[in-house]
């Protein structure tokens, strides 16, 4: 079983439905009485995969240094990371998602710019503020169609195509494979967390529901913030400080 599994260890995830689909079968064998045991019962192997990374700061200044405001790549980088939504939602985001909303804050009626968004997976509705950052960008980008992201022909771009472009605008920004557009989703997972918002607040801007995938990003933040206090004591401690 493991040796079958391991030809598909460079896709996981359908590594991880044909396991699904071997013991769906093997159950009815068991049920018909064609064999007498689940020879995959004890058996816990996942595929290895460390999933999309996020961009390191160094990255991000090297991407922004290389791609201007006004230009595709810019406004696809900014959308990914400013909103941090996946690639099927920024390559459908439209003009007309842009709005006003009044919202209450420290007792006082404040109008807020946010992007009113349809998460295609899991058809979610989230209310995401426009940051300073993304204004920047988008006033700078003009209005060719009612999608916010056009190609060169006025045309959507497809979210697969999104994934080529950002390789290849990496690439010319000097970069190492690895920088995603879904990296740029857990790039502001990772700004989040280490502005101390809370999980809650994680969940609600990035659209998640499990609170221990939230978690993963508070989580890491919290261990490099104590690690760093913990060894400044060991510092001081040995009169280094």
């Amino acid at each position: 079983m493991k040796l079958v599994l391991s030809r598909k260890a460079s896709t996981p995830h359908t590594a991880k439905h044909q396991m699904t689909a071997i013991r769906r079968m093997l159950n009815a064998a068991m049920d018909e009485e064609w064999i007498e045991f689940d020879p995959t019962l004890r058996m816990n192997w996942r595929p290895p995969t460390t999933g999309f990374r996020a961009w390191t700061d160094e990255e991000i200044e090297a991407f922004e240094a290389r791609w201007s405001p006004g230009t595709n790549a810019r406004l696809v980088f900014a959308l990914a990371v400013w909103l941090g939504n996946r690639r099927s939602d920024i390559a459908n985001l439209r003009w007309d998602q842009r709005r006003k909303v009044r919202l209450t804050i420290d007792s006082m009626q404040q109008e807020v710019d946010v992007f009113d968004l349809r998460q295609m997976k899991g058809d979610k509705r989230l209310f995401v503020p426009v940051t300073p950052m993304l204004e920047e960008v988008l006033s700078a980008s003009p209005v060719k169609g009612s999608t916010i992201l056009t190609t060169a022909y006025g045309k959507p771009f497809s979210a697969k195509s999104l994934t080529g472009h950002m390789a290849l605008w990496t690439k010319a920004a000097g970069l190492a494979p690895g920088c995603t557009i879904h990296g740029l989703r857990k790039t502001l997972g990772r700004f989040l967390a280490e502005s101390d918002a809370s999980t809650r607040q994680l969940m609600d801007v990035l659209g998640h529901d499990n609170i221990e995938h939230a978690e993963l990003y508070s989580r890491d933040a919290q261990q490099i913030r104590l690690a760093h206090s913990g060894m400044a004591k060991v510092v001081t401690l040995r009169g280094r400080g």
